[in-house]
């Protein structure tokens, strides 16, 4: 199977080269309030960091190989599978595994998922919405993907904004031997093992946008200074 370009996975003004029925959490922390309820209320997502224009061109190098062929990709893992994409989810449903975790924004290359794609991400019992505006990283999209890896059973993350840069937080927060699959544009998906080397690559990225750091690391559950191992 040959996918078309995976993803951009876009629907705002930002560069390609980005692509990379539980209850609600404890919140994030702050005098109890918790993320997804100030969404509900209708009030502004918390973002923790945002993509300084400078940064953009460092998302051009892959965090792995690329595939464009979905069951050649899943032949290379072994472990968990968290999926960053629509288009990137649906050719691994196809390819008969739905990702432990999928983040979804229902976009791609900053167009709509056509409807073969949008049925086609997996049936998900468990299904989460946030909120992350482009070019940022939202304290309750944080708290989502660690919740969703955390879970054993495949959870859903459906994105109101962007999923594009949680890529990075993915391979941060994933258990070694995990696998992340993006899309990389024009070029098919790349699949990202979580090894001790990528996690630090992700690490200096996200250290490199603007914003609260620490409030980042506490979100991943301090990952950085977590063993590598399983």
């Amino acid at each position: 199977m040959t996918p078309p370009s995976p993803p951009g996975d876009s629907n705002g003004d930002r560069p390609n080269e980005d692509r990379l029925d539980e209850e609600p959490s404890e919140g994030d922390g702050r005098d109890g309030v918790n993320e997804r309820d100030e969404r509900e209320r209708g009030e502004s997502p918390t973002v923790v960091l945002s993509l300084p224009d400078d940064l953009r061109g460092a998302f051009k190098e892959p965090f792995g190989p690329v595939f464009t062929d979905a069951r050649a990709l899943l032949a290379e893992r072994d472990g968990p599978v968290i999926a960053v994409g629509d288009v990137v989810t649906y050719h691994l449903v196809e390819a008969g595994r739905i990702p432990d975790v999928a983040v979804l924004d229902g976009y791609t290359e900053r167009t709509p998922v056509d409807e073969e794609v949008g049925a086609g991400t997996g049936e998900y019992r468990t299904r989460v919405a946030v909120l992350n505006p482009a070019a940022t990283l939202t304290a309750e999209a944080l708290d989502a993907l660690t919740a969703a890896i955390a879970d054993p059973d495949p959870v859903a993350i459906d994105v109101d904004g962007e999923e594009d840069l949680i890529a990075l937080p993915a391979i941060v927060a994933a258990p070694a031997g995990a696998s992340v699959v993006y899309g990389q544009p024009g070029e098919g998906m790349v699949h990202a093992p979580v090894t001790d080397e990528r996690r630090e690559r992700a690490q200096g990225l996200l250290e490199r946008m603007d914003g609260d750091h620490d409030r980042t690391w506490e979100l991943l559950g301090d990952s950085r200074r977590q063993p590598y191992g399983p």
